[in-house]
């Protein structure tokens, strides 16, 4: 940076002066891009260094990182005083709350009990489901729960309990398709 102030004649004023009445004096509403205002500057002020469209790239980088400038859309322009602050990426902190309210007291509606547990709380136990387990155990009597056991084909016993006892009359069938009937061919 000594070496810039150096080769720059006295008469010129600080780049960030210049940049901001480049972009000023084009009053472009969209801003203006790094070489309109190069080409500004160098139409304005006559003397300037060697390296002036590199010093000048520096000085833009740093407004913009300070925020003195916007860079939207590869140009350059001012910020406007009555845009809301812009917001960063992601989800905004949560406000702190810390011994600097102004009440010591929790809210109404705050929860002061134990933490809850992991996953769904329990039903909650009524006076009168009692009162019905009775009438559910003598309804669940006749059936167990879920799927009646698979039958073993050579139990008589148990073919007998679960059909009715006119439907059985000769030994249980077996399972899958009853063999072709064969009818006998006279002999001609």
């Amino acid at each position: 940076m000594a070496t810039e102030e150096v080769n720059k004649p006295p008469s010129l004023p600080p780049y960030s002066e210049m940049i901001f009445a480049a972009i000023d004096s084009l009053n472009d509403k969209n801003g203006s891009n790094r070489s309109a205002i190069s080409t500004y500057i160098e139409s304005t002020y006559g003397d300037l260094p060697e390296a002036h469209f590199n010093i000048m790239t520096e000085h833009l980088n740093k407004l913009k990182d300070s925020g003195e400038v916007v860079f939207l859309k590869n140009n350059y322009m001012r910020p406007n005083p009555n845009a809301p602050p812009k917001r960063g990426r992601g989800r905004p902190p949560k406000p702190k709350t810390g011994s600097s309210s102004s009440s010591s007291t929790p809210p109404a509606d705050a929860y002061t009990g134990p933490p809850r547990a992991r996953g769904r709380p329990p039903k909650p136990k009524d006076p009168l489901s009692v009162a019905a387990a009775p009438m559910k155990a003598a309804a669940a009597a006749g059936r167990g729960r879920g799927r009646p056991p698979k039958k073993e084909s050579g139990d008589e016993e148990t073919m007998i309990t679960t059909t009715t006892v006119s439907a059985v009359t000769g030994p249980p069938r077996a399972r899958g398709r009853p063999p072709k009937a064969k009818t006998e061919v006279p002999v001609v």
